[in-house]
């Protein structure tokens, strides 16, 4: 398969991560770096062997084809709308917006000039959770009933170094979180029918405890604390709580009920991790994980499984479709905040389908 061209916008920590596990999969020829500071650009393009350019430059050069978008994601709509004016098909990092309306133009105008468009999070990919996926279809749990979904933590200004973007527009538990457990029930149980949630705004202003900016206050601008419940097409129930506000709690990430049994999902912030089953009368016990891409950081799995499709002529996974409908799942919460009353949701994305053993994807 011949590789696809693929430039970079966005040169911060996260572009590390992908350009990392990018080696895994040579379907992927990163060509160019770019970023608003050229010296970010040039920073990372020296670690990794890439030349640094202009995002003019980038979107410009003929031998791209897909742009990875990983500016913050204030940006992410604006800058996908200027890969795909250049005529090249965009993959974002999550969520795919901030504002459901503007995500919408990005996907319209990807289908009017008919280029592809993609967005992380591509985690649901992974060996662990694409093993719980083939066990659910199998029918071991029966008729799904419902689940349970949490991030609770203190807050990122224990440990970030420049937190205060978590907690303005675009930013907090939800958006920051959210997609990962979202795009995995999506990928588990389907799309989601209705929304109903609370988000309470507990502090106005929060005190960094991480360095450089030990002691700085800094403002509050987005909820911190929401919780509600996902009730989705084939009428499974699912209780969900993100949260910057939590000291610590007992919760396993993520669980989905059937009427036949129980199934524990590991952390979808990850590709891996342990599966467990309590079948209805029996006792827990551990699945095997068969899978690929469960022992590691594959970030940039979707971006690959992007470009092997752009090749063999087939949808790709992590899809706008699929990422927009996760963001009008997230903005609902805030919605039936307002209204006190259950959100509907609109979009009816395809349900990605499994990650089989493509040679395209491997090279392990």
């Amino acid at each position: 398969m011949t590789p696809v061209g693929i430039g970079i916008i966005g040169c911060g920590n996260i572009s590390a991560a992908y350009l990392k596990a990018a080696r895994n999969f040579p379907v992927l020829d990163i060509r160019a770096l770019a970023d608003r500071r050229l010296e970010a650009a040039e920073a990372r393009g020296a670690e990794f062997g890439i030349p640094a350019v202009s995002v003019e430059a980038l979107l410009a050069d003929p031998t791209i084809e897909i742009v990875l978008n990983l500016t913050i994601p204030a940006a992410h709509v604006e800058v996908g709308l200027q890969i795909l004016a250049a005529g090249k098909h965009a993959y974002s990092e999550k969520p795919l917006g901030i504002d459901f309306a503007d995500a919408t133009r990005l996907t319209e105008e990807a289908k009017r000039r008919g280029l592809r468009l993609g967005s992380a999070p591509d985690t649901f990919l992974g060996g662990a959770h694409q093993a719980a996926r083939a066990f659910l279809d199998q029918g071991h749990l029966g008729q799904p009933i419902g689940g349970s979904a949490f991030f609770l933590c203190p807050g990122h200004e224990r440990w970030h170094p420049d937190p205060a973007f978590y907690y303005k527009a675009g930013g907090g538990p939800m958006l920051d979180m959210g997609p990962y457990y979202i795009t995995d029930l999506v990928n588990l149980l389907g799309p989601v029918a209705r929304v109903a949630g609370l988000s309470p705004e507990p502090r106005r202003q929060r005190t960094i405890t991480s360095q450089p900016r030990n002691g700085e206050l800094i403002d509050v601008e987005v909820p911190t604390h929401v919780a509600g419940a996902l009730q989705f097409q084939n009428g499974a129930v699912v209780t969900m709580a993100m949260s910057f506000d939590v000291a610590g709690h007992k919760h396993l990430p993520l669980e989905v009920y059937g009427t036949d049994g129980s199934l524990i999902v590991p952390d979808p912030n990850h590709f891996g991790g342990d599966l467990s089953f309590l079948p209805k009368g029996g006792e827990w016990r551990s699945l095997a994980v068969e899978e690929p891409y469960a022992d590691g950081n594959y970030r940039s799995l979707g971006l690959a499984d992007m470009a092997a499709a752009l090749r063999q002529g087939r949808p790709h996974r992590a899809h706008g479709d699929l990422a927009l409908h996760v963001l009008e799942v997230m903005e609902a919460f805030g919605r039936s905040n307002e209204t006190g009353r259950f959100v509907e949701i609109d979009t009816r994305p395809e349900r990605p389908a499994p990650l089989a053993a493509d040679p395209a994807l491997s090279g392990l």
